[in-house]
């Protein structure tokens, strides 16, 4: 199977939590959102990012965390070249008695 890995979007239209779980509603088993280019470990501790994007990171990295272990999507990485990596979710299929839904820290916000 071929991926084609998306055009990263520029940093002022940055991906955000929502963001990624409206995607992940939404998505058709296969579909393939690249969530993250960079290294993740290092990016989400901070230093190399503002303080802004690290906290967005973090909140976006730890929901794709949430998405895998709920079983409605994998998690996987390619590596682009030295310290550089696109990370990817992969949507699976929803089992039928999954609801897929905003996690409840979310739903003050939307």
């Amino acid at each position: 199977m071929t991926v084609t890995i998306p055009a990263q979007p520029p940093k002022s239209r940055s991906l955000t939590e929502i963001a990624f779980c409206s995607w992940v509603a939404q998505a058709l088993p296969g579909d393939t959102l690249a969530y993250h280019r960079g290294f993740l470990a290092l990016d989400r501790e901070g230093g190399r990012l503002g303080e802004a994007e690290t906290l967005r990171l973090r909140r976006l990295a730890d929901r794709a965390r949430w998405a895998a272990e709920t079983g409605l999507v994998h998690l996987v990485q390619r590596r682009l070249g030295p310290e550089r990596f696109v990370y990817l979710a992969i949507a699976r299929r929803k089992k039928p008695a999954a609801c897929v839904s905003l996690p409840w820290e979310l739903r003050d916000a939307a």
